[in-house]
């Protein structure tokens, strides 16, 4: 029954709250959805802001601890979240809240509830670990882009691509990016562009979305075939807050199509200046080498064996010619005293020689055997004989013997 009041007769504050707690108190439980806005916890209660998506009204929820540990995952902030909670009047602060003695995700939040516990199996299969994941090539001949058809974000790739290295080349294949039948369809066109030979690197974009428009690029199909792919893979989905799984799988996570092109083909710009300073540094590297060798060979100039190197010759000629010519003296005093010497024992020989005696007058007897006949008992009467002079020979014949000794 409402309450008679008026002007003259009206009621205090606490019985209009105590009146609307009881009535609030006859709701009973309810089945509250909505996004959760706010959360933080204090000791063993949790305190949430519930937030109705489609208006701007919120509600505050409080409940133990437990019952939001009991979630699976735990809700954060943003999470869509159905709450079984009793409404309730606060009368002294006049402040109306839920009650709540479960929580369960809910539309979205199941969803990436089931996006958690498939995250948590792959990962624990090291399909997400750094050291299976590859480096980009510094420039890749051919880029594969698997986009939506006529879509932005091909046209974002392409032209910043482009503008940075203009010779780069594109293998496109336009698949659907949304909808059931884009995971089947981008793994397709993935494993086309991983079977050429001339695509270097693999690019899957799309821009940004709501989650369920980016759920194919957490199919898990999908994400076993980019674990499988030979070609390293650029995931360029959505824009900096959205991070679907392929994110965690690919070899190179880009925040947007513009990023992908950046990362995958270096500025052309940018390498010419490299290369400008490289070719100077290479440039005072070889000056400075030959600065410090041209050092090195004029010092060796300066010395005096290279400075007048015919010096050293003159020199050694002349060390040559002195040396020839005390050779020559000493041969030829060597020769002179040899000849001297010669000299001396030739008048010695002649000296002592039997033809400088016979020269003198004397003759030598000799047998016709040649034997010399030494005494004149030797030689019996009528033996032939010979007696030599200096110049011929005179043969004699024995008649008789005198005594010389007696005539002494």
């Amino acid at each position: 029954m409402p309450l008679q009041t008026s002007a003259e007769s009206p009621v205090p504050v606490r019985t209009v709250l105590r009146l609307v707690g009881e009535w609030v108190g006859r709701l009973g439980r309810v089945w509250v959805e909505g996004q959760i806005a706010e959360l933080s916890q204090r000791g063993s209660t949790a305190y949430l802001t519930l937030r109705d998506p489609a208006a701007a009204v919120s509600v505050r929820v409080v409940c133990p601890r437990p019952v939001l540990s009991a979630t699976d995952p735990p809700p954060t902030e943003g999470s869509r979240v159905v709450v079984w909670a009793r409404p309730d009047f606060n009368t002294t602060r006049g402040a109306f809240s839920l009650v709540a003695s479960e929580i369960r995700a809910v539309g979205l939040g199941d969803l990436l509830a089931r996006l958690e516990r498939l995250r948590r199996s792959l990962a624990d299969e090291g399909l997400f670990s750094v050291e299976r994941k590859r480096r980009l090539p510094f420039l890749p001949g051919t880029i594969g882009l698997v986009c939506g058809r006529d879509s932005a974000a091909q046209r974002d790739v392409q032209q910043n691509a482009a503008r940075r290295w203009p010779a780069v080349r594109f293998r496109v294949e336009e698949v659907a990016v949304q909808g059931p039948h884009a995971a089947g369809e981008v793994t397709s066109a993935m494993q086309r562009l991983d079977a050429d030979p001339a695509v270097d690197v693999i690019i899957i974009t799309r821009g940004g979305g709501s989650v369920e428009d980016l759920l194919p690029f957490s199919d898990e199909g999908l994400i076993r075939a980019v674990a499988a792919c030979r070609t390293p893979v650029v995931s360029a989905i959505g824009h900096e807050q959205d991070s679907p799984l392929l994110d965690l799988v690919a070899d190179m996570r880009a925040s947007t199509p513009t990023d992908a092109a950046r990362r995958t083909v270096p500025d052309v710009t940018e390498q010419f200046a490299a290369l400008s300073q490289l070719r100077a540094r290479a440039r005072r590297a070889v000056a400075g080498r030959l600065d410090r060798e041209s050092a090195w060979l004029a010092g060796l100039r300066s010395r005096p064996a290279l400075a007048a190197p015919l010096t050293e010759l003159d020199r050694q000629q002349e060390r040559v010619t002195a040396l020839a010519e005390r050779a020559r003296r000493c041969l030829a005093g060597d020769l002179k005293h040899a000849d001297d010497d010669l000299a001396h024992i030739r008048a010695r020989l002649f000296a002592l020689s039997p033809a400088a005696t016979l020269r003198r007058g004397y003759a030598i007897v000799q047998r016709a055997d040649g034997q010399v006949v030494r005494s004149g008992a030797d030689v019996s009467q009528g033996e032939q004989l010979a007696v030599r002079f200096a110049d011929d020979i005179l043969p004699v014949l024995a008649q008789r013997r005198e005594n010389t000794a007696h005539r002494a």
